[in-house]
């Protein structure tokens, strides 16, 4: 990168920490530190729930989906809207009814202190696992960039983030969060509009759109029903429905962004702010993605994306095979690019022969680029069999710096450190009061002062940033990342929601009954999982990660009503 990106990236996130520390300075007592005095305004928490989902991960791994299989990744979301207005109606307005610190204190009130120690444990295991992907993904794709070492790109990320949530807590999560919003989102809707400018000039919007949509990029909506497709209208409107109400109803790191905010209304908006804005927001980073495609139909793409391991390949005796497959890869674009040219020119001319057959030829020639670049992943595979060769996530990234002017390369760079902070703050914050509110404080030292209690969030709080650091540094790559995350909520979210549904709806069931069902169904989601992910599930166990939401919430249910009889003389709190 040139000087000036550098200045462009440390500056913002310079600017980003000193504000933090600055603007939240002084938190005197634990509703400041945790609940930011409750001050907090409807858009400030809808910006602050956006930016908190929006990890990192989001703005690396997206465009590459998209580049790779097209906008379907959005059917995703398309349950998110209404699990907000089922939040809004129920969850907010008994947690702001009970005045709690955390989403957990409330099972408490319904259940019994076990149930409310276990939901808050499943939390802190599933949340302290991923706040350390969220550092180690753009972790490992930054250094590999960068050429920074992977170790201290990690400290890197989890320090900057440290310093400003132990100093000001969920103040300072929620005000930082809107300058990185604003890095985040500003960047990535210059870098569309760059990308699309950049396409030949024979090429325009509309063209773009014809290519994308001819080589099944825009095929946004799939209607088939399959258990074991990840992404299809039902998944989204079901299982997605699941994972979005157990992670913005459930999961403290969501829950304590609306917390803070002035009223049960202005938190309410905060949600619907979210559920209205957070598809298309994902819509415009997919469809850059989908851009990035197409700019690279006419301008060659380099065969695998991860540069640092194709360079390791050309030092190896596999080096001429390398080579050989690169050659033929070039012919290969050429002729596509010929192709594609030949089928915008006949979509202007309105020649349904020629777009059928131009299409045909392209679609053909890139089934021939995919197989070579699957050779030469086959090769990085023989010469370092520990090498990671899914170059999905590296895909956006390897845009920005081969192409982007300068100045933009480091506002895309401090959009990813941006996104990488937003979210790890948020989870930081939400583990140490979890791990303060839930643990500590109820069971573990009950007699302190709120001075004692204010330090020990602080404490907590560094910690499990020391402990998110140190995963980070051990992690291994997954498939994909964005789906890495989603795949470890998916494993827990389900039980959780599980026991905030029968806390809500199923008054039958007591707390003896619910926690020991709580603990089958998350056995079972594991087991299941652990079929999948092996292949040896029955082919009616086969399921895409999403369903586990829904599977561990009925069963948690089911057990429970099962169970029930087993206590009939159980009160309200065992």
């Amino acid at each position: 990168m040139s000087t000036l990106d550098w200045i462009v990236l440390f500056g913002t996130l310079a600017f980003i920490v000193g504000f933090g520390v600055w603007k939240t300075r002084g938190s005197k007592n634990l509703e400041s530190y945790l609940k930011g005095d409750n001050q907090a305004q409807w858009w400030g928490i809808g910006l602050s729930i956006m930016a908190t989902q929006a990890s990192a991960i989001t703005f690396l791994s997206t465009p590459g989906q998209a580049y790779n299989d097209g906008m379907g990744f959005i059917q995703f979301y398309f349950g998110l809207p209404i699990a907000m207005i089922i939040l809004s109606v129920t969850f907010i307005p008994m947690y702001y009814k009970l005045k709690v610190y955390t989403a957990y204190e409330f099972l408490e009130s319904r259940f019994d202190l076990k149930t409310r120690t276990l939901a808050s444990l499943l939390f802190l295991v599933q949340r302290g696992l991923a706040a350390g992907i969220t550092i180690y993904a753009p972790a490992i794709i930054l250094s590999t960039l960068l050429g920074w070492n992977l170790t201290l790109t990690n400290i890197l990320i989890g320090s900057l983030v440290i310093v400003y949530t132990v100093s000001g807590g969920t103040k300072a999560v929620t005000q930082t969060q809107k300058q990185q919003m604003a890095v985040m989102m500003g960047g990535m809707v210059i870098a569309g509009v760059m990308v699309i400018s950049m396409l030949p000039q024979n090429i325009g919007f509309f063209d773009a759109l014809h290519v994308a949509g001819k080589m099944g990029k825009l095929n946004m909506v799939n209607f088939d029903f399959d258990l074991k497709d990840k992404y299809n209208i039902w998944s989204g409107m079901t299982a997605s429905l699941f994972l979005f109400m157990s992670y913005f109803g459930t999961d403290q790191s969501q829950v304590q962004r609306y917390l803070s905010g002035r009223s049960v209304a202005e938190s309410r908006l905060g949600l619907i702010m979210n559920g209205l804005m957070k598809v298309p927001m994902q819509f415009v980073i997919l469809f850059i993605g989908v851009m990035v495609f197409v700019f690279y139909q006419f301008t060659q793409p380099p065969i695998f994306f991860n540069k640092v391991e194709k360079e390791k390949l050309e030092q190896t005796a596999y080096a001429e095979a390398m080579n050989n497959i690169q050659l033929r890869y070039n012919e290969v674009f050429e002729e596509k690019k010929t192709a594609l040219t030949n089928l915008v020119e006949a979509v202007e001319a309105g020649d349904e022969a020629l777009v059928e057959q131009s299409t045909q030829s392209a679609l053909e020639l890139d089934g021939k680029s995919k197989e070579l670049r699957e050779q030469v992943k086959a090769l990085v595979r023989q010469s370092n069999p520990d090498a990671e060769t899914n170059d999905k996530d590296y895909i956006f990234m390897t845009f920005v710096m081969d192409h982007l002017p300068i100045g933009l390369v480091g506002l895309l760079f401090a959009v990813m450190f941006s996104a990488a902070m937003s979210s790890t703050a948020s989870e930081l914050n939400a583990l140490a009061s979890t791990t303060t509110v839930d643990l500590y404080k109820r069971s573990l030292n009950k007699n302190g002062d709120a001075t004692h209690y204010l330090q020990s969030s602080r404490w907590f709080t560094l910690l499990w940033g020391i402990l998110a650091i140190s995963f980070a540094t051990y992690a291994s790559l997954f498939e994909n990342l964005i789906q890495a995350v989603n795949i470890l909520g998916s494993l827990f979210y389900g039980s959780i929601l599980g026991i905030f549904v029968v806390a809500f709806y199923f008054k039958r069931i007591k707390g003896h009954a619910v926690f020991i069902a709580a603990m089958m169904a998350e056995a079972c989601v594991l087991y299941i999982y652990y079929l999948n992910f092996t292949d040896t599930a029955p082919e009616w166990l086969e399921m895409g990660y999403l369903w586990y939401n829904v599977v561990g919430c009925v069963l948690v249910i089911g057990f429970g009503y099962m169970l029930q009889p087993l206590f009939r003389n159980q009160g309200k709190a065992a």
